[in-house]
């Protein structure tokens, strides 16, 4: 399994809106891996839409099923270079955040990630990560 998570973290290297990691809690990850419970190896967790506690994984340990999850569940669909399966509303925001300055977006990627702890309906959750990883595309791009 190890290799297909490495596999799996290498072809996320660059995403935006993906982090693959491993923590050893055998080692300097103990404090971690006791704050998120984690007795077993290996353990998979994800956090999704700002969730600070985790899920634990339960699908298929293959690279496969842990791209296909990875793809379905976590994984942003709006690209900013090629917006084809971005929604309408996400290229409006597209657009009106590529005319403002750096500064600008920066401000608004500090505003929107500030709120992501807070609680708030399923969608405007979803509409605040999506404009999230917007900006670190429009930022990536440029």
């Amino acid at each position: 399994m190890k290799a297909d998570w490495d596999q799996l973290g290498d072809e996320f290297a660059g995403s935006s809106s993906v982090l693959i990691g491993d923590a050893d809690c055998t080692d300097s990850a103990q404090s971690l891996c006791e704050k998120f419970s984690i007795s077993g190896y290996p353990t998979l967790k994800y956090f999704k839409d700002g969730d600070m506690e985790g899920q634990d994984y339960q699908g298929g340990r293959d690279y496969d099923s842990l791209r296909q999850f990875v793809d379905d569940e976590l994984a942003a669909k709006c690209d900013v270079n090629d917006p084809i399966e971005c929604t309408d509303k996400e290229k409006g925001y597209i657009e009106k955040m590529k005319t403002k300055s750096a500064d600008e977006r920066k401000a608004q990627h500090e505003r929107l990630t500030k709120m992501q702890g807070s609680s708030m309906k399923a969608e405007l959750k979803q509409w605040l990560n999506q404009r999230i990883n917007i900006l670190k595309g429009i930022d990536q791009e440029l």
